[in-house]
């Protein structure tokens, strides 16, 4: 229940701590300042008031004082000398005719007493005086005291010294408070206009950016983040709306197949050859499920869906995959020992990938090597058929990317192939790529994997 009373923005947050801080600390600094003044006033008026009152009593020492009469001495007016039994021996022209001043006398031993008195001379008039009185037993009148008298200043009259701080402490933080809600305001501008500006974006225009101001702050920073962002969620929203128009082209060119081949069949049950149009449409079939299989790694693998790692022999793995039915000769290059930490099926599942796509665009042979190179298991997979021209080398490894010519829909496959298998490549923290090929002709494509630590278990 506190926090929901707590203000919301930051702007009024800061500002309250603000205020809270230095209340405190003004605070304390007016409470000491008043204390300090007080103390230091009163100190310098006592003295003053005790000189005088010593240099009034060295005046009785050998005789007594004429017309008993005390000049005044260091600006301190009312000065009496005053018998034990109370009686005015002496006094300074300001209390000629008045009574004692104190009857106070020091005791344990003091010679010494100070006293702070106040008088209302009417309802209005209210004066306080500051009282020294010493005890002198060397005077011609013998043992006497002598008090010396001084109005007390305005400050330590009353409260006006603690009025006039609280006035300037008032003054202080209410300008502190206006210069933190400016300063704070100031400073969230460019967080408003971000969050103006990020309101108006919507899932259909993402391509709008924040203004970043030129501060070179936090907030500059941040409207930098918030851009880097949004371009990575408009690259991601203009993929899956490729990724989506390509599967919805892709499933509905065997859909229609099949249920041309289905409606036929239906439309003449008696026809001569069933046993094809059944087979025809099996192809249809298994080319869906081919796509949808396909899918659905690709959405296990964008979901970072990885199984616990282990060894893997990449040198085994090529023999196994090269052994199977291939239309062309597979020439292999490998070197033993050279293992690989991951998930095997998905491996298996990449090389099989780059065979096929080599073997369906080879004229003769397909070359598998095989090498460690540093730190790495270096894969590589050549074919003698057209390549790939450099500019479609990062364009080759797009979902439902086909090229012309032999690399179009007529040469097969879906357009995924390579998508997949860069895909199951960088989960496992490695890199495929297109290169220049080593004899002038054909594809090269490259694998690189980390070679597996010696903490895995062979």
């Amino acid at each position: 229940m506190a926090a929901s009373r707590l203000p919301h923005s930051i702007r009024a947050r800061v500002t309250l701590t603000a205020l809270m801080i230095f209340a405190l600390v003004l605070g304390t600094g007016a409470v000491a300042t008043s204390l300090g003044v007080r103390a230091k006033l009163k100190t310098d008026i006592t003295n003053s008031v005790a000189e005088a009152a010593r240099k009034a009593a060295l005046s009785t020492d050998k005789q007594h004082v004429p017309g008993g009469v005390i000049l005044p001495a260091n600006y301190v007016s009312r000065i009496q000398v005053v018998a034990n039994d109370g009686r005015v021996l002496a006094t300074s022209p300001a209390l000629k005719g008045k009574p004692a001043i104190s009857r106070a006398h020091p005791v344990g031993g003091d010679l010494r007493v100070d006293l702070m008195s106040c008088m209302a001379f009417s309802q209005k008039d209210k004066t306080c005086f500051l009282t020294v009185g010493l005890w002198h037993s060397k005077s011609s009148y013998g043992d006497v005291m002598v008090y010396a008298q001084a109005a007390a200043p305005p400050l330590l009259n009353g409260y006006a010294l603690e009025i006039s701080l609280a006035a300037l402490f008032t003054v202080l933080l209410g300008l502190l408070g206006w210069g933190t809600w400016r300063i704070v305001g100031r400073t969230l501008e460019p967080v408003q206009q971000i969050s103006a500006e990020m309101a108006e974006i919507t899932a259909s225009d993402l391509s709008r950016r924040m203004s970043v101001p030129d501060t070179g702050d936090e907030v500059a920073q941040l409207a930098r983040t918030v851009n880097g962002t949004l371009g990575r969620l408009e690259w991601a929203m203009e993929n899956q709306r490729r990724f989506a128009s390509d599967a919805s082209h892709e499933l509905r060119t065997p859909l229609a197949g099949l249920r041309t081949k289905l409606e036929l069949a239906l439309a003449d049950p008696d026809m001569e050859d069933a046993t094809q149009a059944m087979r025809s449409a099996l192809g249809d079939a298994e080319r869906l499920q081919a796509v949808m299989d396909d899918l659905l790694l690709l959405a296990r693998l964008d979901a970072g869906v990885q199984n616990a790692p282990q060894p893997v022999h990449l040198s085994e793995l090529v023999v196994a995959e090269a052994g199977r039915p291939c239309k062309h000769e597979v020439v292999l290059d490998l070197d033993p020992g050279v293992v690989v930490a991951g998930n095997r099926l998905q491996l298996c599942r990449l090389l099989t990938n780059l065979l096929t796509n080599a073997d369906r665009h080879t004229t003769s042979t397909v070359w598998v090597d095989v090498k460690r190179e540093g730190d790495e298991a270096v894969l590589e997979v050549r074919d003698n058929g057209l390549g790939i021209p450099p500019a479609e080398r990062e364009r080759v490894f797009q979902r439902f990317t086909r090229l012309d010519s032999a690399r179009s829909r007529d040469a097969g496959g879906s357009g995924l192939g390579l998508p997949i298998a860069r895909d199951i490549a960088s989960a496992h923290h490695g890199k495929l790529y297109a290169a220049d090929s080593t004899n002038g002709c054909g594809a090269r494509l490259i694998l690189r994997l980390p070679l597996a630590t010696a903490a895995i278990s062979l």
